[in-house]
This record gives structure tokens, C-alpha cells and sequence, in this order.
């Protein structure tokens, strides 16, 4: 039971982190942190995604990760990379994706909180979701998932590497294809949970 629900925090912590890092450029604390994880050394996806993510941290300007971020998510008009679902899964936002999301996260209670003015298919708010729901259900969690992030968050990954304007990202992409990975292995397990948000990462890097 210690193990599983390690293993649940981890993956949780591991959710934010990713929205965290997609809903804004990373803070100084955030890249300070990221460039002193201890990662293991390791064939795994995972552990080759943490290594490159440390990598980049450690290289980090805080003003270039500003403009990266800016480049590549916003632009003028639009980003080189999509952080929308309904992007990747129809070709244009706001669509039926956002719609099925909107009802899905009414019918599991939650609310979208007031200083929140992305559409509920940003891949942070999706993250931020799934961090929760880690504690839940499994085939709670692996509905969701698969319904709102597996369609398309590995051309969303792709489409930061090909961006010209990619450098740090390109490493939060590599995590999140292999998370993403990962994630739709483990649903195929059995494991269990109840409900628990935070942004603690301390740790994360055993999770492989």
C-alpha cells in the first residue's frame, strides 16, 4: 500500500509539474530546483527525459526562457506549438473536444476557478486534473486520460520539437511523451486511490 501510494504522489507531482511548466515560463526558483534533481542514471525513457530536462535547466537564462515561451505557445496571432486539444484533434479551437471536457469535469465535480482564463483543453488544466484524479479510481483516471490527453499529446510533443523557437522545451516535451507513455502502460495494471493536490516534486525522478 506505501509503495502504491508513493507511486500515486509521484505521478501527481509529476502532473503539476508539467503544468506548471506549460502554463507559464519556468520561475528561477523552479529551474533552480530542475537543474539539482538527482537523476539516476538509466536506459528508461523516463530517466533519459529527466536527465535532458536537468540538462536544460542547468543551461537556462531566465529572460531567453521568457521569450521561448512567448515565441512558442503565444506568438503573434499564434504559437508555433498548440497547447489546445480541440487544436490537435480537430484543427481549429473551441470545438466538440472542449465541449466533452466542459461536461466530463462537471460531471466529476469540479469548477473552474475565476482567475482561470485558458479553455478547460489546455494541456495545464489537463495535467492539473489528471494530478487530482491520481488518487481516484482507476479506471477513473484512465478514462479521462484517454478521452482528453492520449489523442494528442504526443503530436503536441512533436510539434514543440520541430519549433524553430524550441531549446528548453524541447526537453519538457521529451517528458512528456515519455510520461504519456508510461501513463497508458500502467493503466493496463491493476492499482487503486482518493484525492490530493500539491507541487512538490521532490522525488519525482523515481518514478520510471
Amino acid at each position: 500500500m506505501e509503495n502504491t501510494n508513493e507511486q500515486q504522489s509521484l505521478r501527481s507531482d509529476i502532473y503539476l509539474l508539467l503544468a506548471t511548466l506549460f502554463r507559464q515560463a519556468p520561475s528561477e526558483e523552479l529551474i533552480e530546483f530542475l537543474a539539482a534533481l538527482d537523476v539516476e542514471q538509466s536506459e528508461s525513457a523516463m530517466q533519459k527525459a529527466w536527465l535532458a530536462l536537468q540538462e536544460a535547466a542547468k543551461n537556462a537564462d531566465r529572460e531567453a526562457l521568457d521569450d521561448e515561451y512567448q515565441n512558442l505557445f503565444i506568438g503573434i496571432g499564434r504559437g508555433e506549438a498548440v497547447l489546445f486539444g480541440s487544436w490537435h484533434m480537430t484543427g481549429s479551437l473551441m470545438e466538440k473536444p472542449l465541449a466533452d471536457i466542459r461536461h466530463d469535469l462537471e460531471l466529476l465535480g469540479f469548477e473552474r476557478e475565476d482567475q482561470i482564463k485558458e479553455p478547460e483543453d489546455h494541456i495545464s488544466a489537463l495535467c492539473e486534473v489528471m494530478a487530482m484524479l491520481t488518487e481516484e479510481d482507476l479506471a477513473l483516471q484512465q478514462a479521462f486520460f484517454n478521452k482528453h490527453i492520449a489523442a494528442w499529446y504526443d503530436a503536441f510533443a512533436q510539434q514543440i520539437e520541430g519549433a524553430k523557437s524550441a531549446d528548453f522545451y524541447r526537453s519538457v516535451a521529451a517528458l512528456l511523451r515519455a510520461f504519456g507513455t508510461l501513463e497508458q502502460v500502467q493503466f493496463s495494471k491493476n492499482t487503486k486511490s482518493n484525492k490530493h493536490l500539491k507541487i512538490d516534486v521532490k522525488n519525482v525522478t523515481e518514478y520510471e
